[in-house]
């Protein structure tokens, strides 16, 4: 596919047509989470009741990754309307599309929520779950197909790389992303900018873009996540990345243990190559990347940079001293830029509305959105995303529900097991980069 293939959307268009052609769509989350409670037979029954309905020409059943309330799944979103029932099975799928689509009439005691409220929301927008999130990185993560591209190119997928590709410089990228001022969501939060800048000006040859999907802290399932529900979104972000610092090749190290993250990400990468949004003079432009995929084998260690760099070329994922960082001197001694999932997640979207409307989301020193898992004795235990400034209490009250079973809050823990604990009398402390780190969480 060449540029001008992308410009006119003809892949999106078809995309576009089947989009509209359906009054209802039923999205069932297929992320891990809710695929260990059995959303795969849930879709199976779902299509036989459409099925024996005679609603196949009506409603589109779409397969999607992570909405949020991990606990509550199977989950299953109708359209529109953005109805969301929790706990569907089975047994009750047939009760939902009966409800649902013939009778008009939302089935309340499967509501999301319906078994902590005394009446639930029938629009998810209204929820306090969903209503205190600011979705960037998980924008499409349960509105999309992660195993078709071209659901990607119908919510403005590549259209950021298009943009870098034949409107801007690789200088001119990197300023923007600067501008934005999105810090490194691995941890250490490092200016981004920066990083692209520091290994942009090194003179080489060879230079590597790294995607960390080695997300090793107990209870930590954001970067999964995003690499199940939306992996072209992290390769559109590693692209422009390499398009920035100069970079011909990259490799995405993602955790053994995410199988499904594993099988989607390398399947997106099929399809970018194959409409030639990776390869060869990509969209006919002069610029060339390409990405493999690495496997780590549970050595939580190799979440830090420089042994995931040792794990890749096939040593021991053993920390090595710094400097010199791996900006200057990284995989087989080259330039390489390292950077999370959900920072290359971040990355499009910046590119599409610009570093400036980035950068008045969140707080003064640290911008943007974050993205939460939820875990523990919590109501409502999932994946959110927040700006950057947000309460600790808003995050446990608020969008969590608060304690099960009605508990006193006595502490949260924040970055696993390399990070620290939070008091409760430190329940209004703001979730951002400066109140974690005087507090030593992070």
């Amino acid at each position: 596919m060449n540029r001008q293939d992308l410009k006119t959307i003809v892949y999106a268009e078809k995309a576009k047509e089947q989009n509209n052609q359906y009054k209802n769509k039923i999205f069932v989350c297929t992320g891990a989470g809710c695929l260990s409670s059995g959303s795969e037979d849930v879709m199976k029954k779902l299509h036989e009741e459409i099925k024996n309905r005679g609603l196949e020409n009506e409603v589109e059943v779409v397969p999607t990754g992570c909405m949020g309330p991990c606990n509550q799944g199977p989950l299953v979103k109708c359209m529109p309307g953005n109805t969301i029932y929790q706990k569907v099975d089975c047994t009750n799928i047939g009760t939902v599309v009966q409800s649902q689509l013939i009778d008009k009439k939302p089935l309340e005691d499967l509501l999301l929520f319906s078994d902590s409220r005394e009446k639930p929301f029938v629009n998810a927008d209204e929820d306090p779950y969903f209503k205190k999130q600011h979705k960037i990185v998980l924008k499409n993560c349960g509105h999309v197909n992660p195993e078709r591209i071209e659901d990607y190119l119908v919510h403005d997928g590549y259209k950021a790389l298009d943009k870098v590709l034949f409107e801007m410089t690789p200088e001119d990228v990197i300023a923007e992303i600067k501008h934005s001022r999105l810090r490194g969501r691995g941890g250490a939060g490092y200016p981004s900018g920066m990083k692209w800048e520091t290994v942009y000006k090194y003179v080489s040859p060879q230079k590597y873009v790294i995607c960390n999907g080695d997300e090793g802290d107990p209870g930590a399932f954001m970067d999964r996540s995003v690499l199940e529900g939306n992996p072209h979104r992290v390769l559109e972000g590693m692209a422009i990345a390499a398009y920035a610092v100069g970079a011909n090749k990259g490799y995405a190290y993602i955790r053994g243990e995410y199988p499904l993250a594993i099988k989607r990400f390398e399947l997106a990468i099929k399809q970018a190559r194959k409409m030639g949004l990776l390869g060869i003079n990509i969209l006919g432009s002069d610029f060339s990347f390409d990405v493999e995929v690495r496997i780590g084998a549970g050595a939580f260690v190799c979440g830090e940079e420089t042994a995931l760099i040792a794990s890749i070329e096939g040593k021991r994922g053993t920390p090595r001293p710094r400097p010199p960082y791996p900006a200057e001197s990284g995989l087989w001694g080259k330039p390489t830029l390292i950077n999370n999932v959900e920072t290359l997640a971040s990355i499009a979207p910046i590119i599409n509305n610009g570093g400036e409307w980035y950068s008045e989301i969140g707080t003064p020193k640290s911008a943007g959105t974050k993205v939460f898992a939820l875990a523990g004795k919590i109501n409502h235990a999932g994946l959110i995303e927040v700006p950057m400034g947000t309460t600790l209490r808003e995050v446990v009250f608020d969008i969590g529900g608060g304690i099960q079973g009605g508990g006193t809050f006595k502490a949260a823990q924040t970055g696993g097991p390399s990070g620290g604990c939070i008091p409760a009398e430190h329940l209004d402390v703001k979730m951002d980069y400066e109140s974690l780190v005087s507090l030593g969480s992070i």
